[in-house]
């Protein structure tokens, strides 16, 4: 695992399972409008979690791209997990803002139910096809520039399922971290 600290913050790169984090408080769902299951990262949370997952996001949804919601973890070994609607490559207007909006209002509501650590997946990266070094940028910048902001958040970790991914994210922190 790589880490650096910005403001007694911890941004975390690994390599695992997003389902599988069980030192964390809240996991962050790459989830689709009506916050169902689905493939990829909704797929596998939803999976884990268990069906009163589904029925607590029933009155959630839908949601709109660069939003987020708050619900329990259910059968993952986290309290929360947040589920952000990403943007799709090339089809959503102001696509940066709205994915940069993902990182924030994640961060904003672990803050606001004063948790400790939030773990994300690579956001909008699968089947809305961002460009992963465009998006790493994004998610790093955003994360990065937030610490200061943080009261009760003091673990960031980017959970990624391959490690090419967690080379990528590694070489964009090392980046973003000397300006």
């Amino acid at each position: 695992m790589r880490s650096l600290t910005r403001d007694g913050v911890e941004i975390q790169i690994e390599t695992g399972d997003i389902t599988d984090q069980p030192e964390l408080e809240a996991v962050v769902n790459a989830a689709n409008a009506q916050l169902k299951t689905g493939g990829g990262v909704a797929g596998a949370i939803h999976r884990a979690a268990g069906p009163e997952l589904t029925d607590e996001t029933r009155p959630l949804a839908p949601i709109e791209p660069g939003e987020a919601a708050m619900t329990g973890g259910h059968d993952l070994p986290n309290d929360h997990i947040v589920h952000c609607l990403g943007p799709r490559s090339k089809r959503d207007q102001s696509e940066d803002e709205l994915l940069a909006a993902c990182y924030d209002h994640a961060l904003a509501l672990t803050e606001d139910h004063d948790l400790q650590s939030i773990g994300f997946s690579a956001l909008s990266t699968g089947s809305l096809g961002y460009p992963i070094d465009e998006a790493i940028e994004i998610a790093l910048r955003t994360v990065w520039s937030r610490p200061d902001e943080l009261e009760s958040v003091d673990t960031v970790r980017f959970v990624l399922f391959l490690d090419d991914d967690r080379e990528v994210y590694e070489r964009h922190l090392s980046i973003v971290a000397d300006g």
